[in-house]
């Protein structure tokens, strides 16, 4: 059998035994056994095992549970709450204001924990009933707490860049400073969107009463209080990181155990509640490192097979221009990410497509930035986009799927746009760097 040949029972076998509905982890894994023993024989297997505990040993890999740690506590206090009231405000005499609050709480949200999840579900509870009550267009509303809720993709300490990192062999904090300024530009794009269209139609978005704005607060030290306890986490994270002071596994130490201060600080610690935060940081952990074992075997016994250079040599084979292999190489990872989970798309394609990039001459730092971008789009994108799941589980009752995916269609089209942007304009990502 031809390397050919055997790619293409290799995705097949893949999807074939996705739609019976196994987990990714256990379908990576028994197809790379079954290509170790097929094609090598059982005197491969150590050489596929190396490559898993090779990525299971990585040491940046434990920043991963810091960052997870600090969005499940996040979760389960008052913070993010408190943080909500606070920017109405300052929000609410805009049109569409509340809206708008919601997109910059959850840039916030997503600068202090990199995790998608836990913001969308909680913007569900805390943001989307009040702009239904306040007669906000029910489609801006879904969108925007979705979108916003993704930025934890993009904005530092993002999951997906580190995972990108430890695959790409690339600095953590190059990819963290080269995401910041794309994704300050989406939460504006989606802000200007917001706007535009409360201004043209202020009926999308009311004004809230003055009364209502301030009634959570009654001094404006409960207002600061509330605002300052996130911008400092964030920039005990961020700050350590830019300024040299700590790694990124460390600044993730570090901003865990701020949040957890912050908590006892403000009297809401509980051992019920740290045992929930520990206990949905080993869930989501667990999935991204049975998904990694899965895909590193994989990948590792294709590459022996020469599926690396197959790959390589058939898309630089391409009679077009460089920054069209490019464009292709986004067309698979967006084809990808309507079926297959982030962590899969990234164990699969990374190692394949990086060595691709720099072969062509372009920066690894660059290209994990569209990577991670292109991500946020899979979130949203139907008919598997996680952030719409998310939502569903806590939307009030009368919200439909097919209504959260119509929603979601203009932030997509936003989010391509500064992909598109991207791939004409790296200095845009790649200036600070």
């Amino acid at each position: 059998m031809d390397i050919a040949t055997a790619t293409m029972l290799l995705v097949g076998g893949i999807f074939a035994l996705l739609v019976t509905g196994l987990p990714l982890a256990f379908v990576t894994g028994l197809v790379a056994l079954a290509y170790t023993f097929g094609w090598f024989g059982p005197m491969a297997l150590p050489l596929v095992t190396s490559r898993v505990y090779g990525f299971v040993t990585e040491y940046s890999l434990v920043a991963v549970p810091m960052f997870v740690l600090m969005a499940s506590l996040l979760d389960r206090s008052g913070i993010a709450k408190d943080l909500f009231n606070a920017m109405r405000v300052m929000a609410g005499r805009l049109p569409g204001g509340v809206a708008i609050q919601t997109i910059v709480v959850a840039f916030f949200l997503a600068a202090m924990s990199g995790i998608i999840g836990g913001e969308i579900v909680l913007l569900g509870i805390l943001a989307l009933p009040q702009m239904l009550r306040l007669g906000y267009d029910k489609h801006i509303a879904i969108g925007v707490v979705c979108a916003g809720g993704s930025l934890g993709t993009m904005m530092p300490p993002s999951i997906v860049l580190i995972i990108y990192g430890l695959i790409a062999n690339q600095s953590i904090a190059d990819l963290f400073t080269a995401a910041i300024t794309p994704a300050i530009v989406l939460m504006a794009s989606y802000i200007i969107y917001v706007l535009i269209r409360c201004l043209r139609n202020p009926s999308l978005g009311p004004v809230m009463p003055e009364e209502e704005r301030r009634a959570s607060f009654q001094s404006k030290r409960e207002l600061l209080k509330a605002i300052g306890v996130p911008a400092v986490i964030a920039g005990l994270v961020l700050g350590s990181i830019y300024g040299g002071v700590a790694s990124v596994t460390e600044a993730a130490a570090m901003g865990s155990f701020g949040v957890l201060v912050a908590v006892m600080l403000r009297g809401e610690f509980s051992i019920t509640l740290m045992q929930r935060a520990l206990s949905q940081t080993m869930n989501t952990c667990g999935m991204i490192i049975w998904i990694g074992i899965g895909a590193a075997a994989l990948v590792g016994v294709y590459n022996l097979m020469g599926g690396n250079r197959f790959v390589s040599s058939m898309i630089l084979g391409l009679d077009i221009p460089p920054l069209a292999i490019i464009m292709v190489m986004m067309a698979i990872l967006l084809l990808l990410g309507l079926f297959l989970d982030w962590i899969g798309i990234a164990m699969l394609t990374l190692p394949i497509f990086v060595p691709i990039i720099v072969q062509l001459g372009y920066d690894p730092v660059w290209f994990g930035v569209l990577f991670a971008v292109n991500m946020q789009v899979s979130f949203l994108s139907p008919p598997f986009g996680p952030a719409a799941f998310y939502l569903k589980g806590v939307a009030p009752e009368g919200i439909s799927l097919k209504d959260i995916f119509v929603s979601l269609l203009p932030f997509i089209a936003i989010q391509l746009c500064v992909l598109a942007m991207l791939l004409l304009w790296p200095q845009l990502s790649l200036w600070l760097v």
